[in-house]
């Protein structure tokens, strides 16, 4: 799946913008504050239907209008085509895929698959388990149509279980402990189905742009496997009651990468930290498109921030390579290095808001 015209109105600075994106990698070059960043999240929000930049779409709506719109066309590998559109306000979310009008916001994942790298990305490794559980899922959404029904039933047997966690009311646990081992297991198999699968691409990806042997990826699936979910959640009954709350399920699953053994973040360089995060996510997008030929897109936001030039040089190769759609943001046209082994590219130039394209050859 590529774009081939992106229409964007009311995101941040950019007013009116219609691009014609290159079916490989999209150069984007601007002072900043002159709307790159916009241009990636506009992109964002037609995938996620959400910003990845706000919690709240409020300031991303620029101020003098009251609502966005973000339209694409698109195409597959085979040749079909497609019309998605996103337009959102304060108070509501529309979406449209072929003049349809769809409720729930995983149709436009299914129809524009997206991996996201910007400078908060890198809080992968080192933040908490929950980016880490959501990076992991978004792999399994795509790689297993079993997943998202067993995970959104989880998640309801979940809260049930938890408001009689809350309410002091063990009488019923029971059942819903049985619900939620059995929707449980099911997430985990998907999870661990999709690791499976997964790591050998993240293996070779990360060894071309690192070199680092002996690199694990393993899942922790949030409760001593060497028992049922089943058992672990009957084991754990009178501490959730002291609690209020499940402590044990994939609900509190961890991806965890280690080096020799050792958790990776904490042996390796800052530099390698953010090319191993880098690894993880295009090997996401290898993944789909191993099964999905040019299923996902990627966004690369302040790429010369991150990498210094022989990184940079390195996943620029990776890219050109992958012979999927990118786009690519950075201050000055220089920051992206080298780009005569890079074929069909487009650059663009943003300023204050507007998109032009530019010249190639700069």
């Amino acid at each position: 799946m590529t774009v081939t015209r992106l229409d964007i109105a009311s995101v941040r600075n950019i007013q009116h913008a219609t691009l014609y994106p290159a079916p490989t990698l999209n150069f984007i070059y601007g002072a900043n504050a002159s709307g790159k960043s916009a241009l990636l999240e506009a992109i964002f929000l037609l995938g996620r239907a959400r910003s990845f930049r706000s919690s709240s779409i409020k300031p991303v709506i620029h101020f003098s209008h009251d609502h966005l719109l973000v339209t694409a066309q698109t195409v597959f590998a085979g040749g079909a085509h497609q019309h998605v559109g996103v337009r959102l306000d304060n108070k509501a979310c529309e979406i449209r895929i072929n003049q349809q009008t769809l409720p729930n916001k995983s149709s436009l994942a299914y129809a524009l698959p997206l991996q996201l790298i910007y400078p908060k990305s890198y809080e992968l490794l080192d933040g908490g388990p929950q980016a880490r559980r959501e990076f992991l899922d978004w792999g399994v959404f795509h790689h297993d149509p079993a997943f998202l029904p067993a995970w959104r039933h989880y998640k309801k047997a979940l809260a049930q279980r938890n408001a009689l966690l809350k309410n002091r009311q063990p009488e019923h646990l029971k059942v819903w402990s049985q619900e939620l081992s059995y929707y449980g297991t099911i997430v985990t198999d998907c999870r661990r189905r999709y690791l499976e699968a997964f790591i050998p691409v993240f293996q070779s990806i990360a060894g071309q742009l690192l070199g680092l042997p002996s690199m694990t990826l393993s899942l922790s699936p949030g409760w001593d496997d060497s028992e049922s979910l089943l058992h672990a959640l009957t084991a754990d009954a009178e501490k959730d009651l002291r609690y209020g709350f499940t402590q044990s399920g994939p609900h509190r699953a961890d991806l965890l990468l280690t080096l020799d053994r050792l958790p990776a973040r904490d042996i390796v360089s800052r530099g390698q930290l953010k090319l191993l995060v880098i690894s993880l996510k295009l090997a996401q997008v290898q993944r789909l498109n191993l099964t999905e030929q040019d299923a996902a897109c990627i966004l690369f936001d302040d790429f010369a921030a991150e990498l210094d030039v022989a990184n940079r040089a390195k996943v620029l190769e990776y890219l050109t390579g992958m012979q999927c759609q990118a786009f690519i943001t950075a201050t000055s046209p220089n920051d992206f290095g080298d780009l005569s082994t890079s074929h069909n590219h487009k650059m663009f130039h943003v300023e204050h808001g507007r998109i032009n394209p530019a010249d190639c050859s700069m």
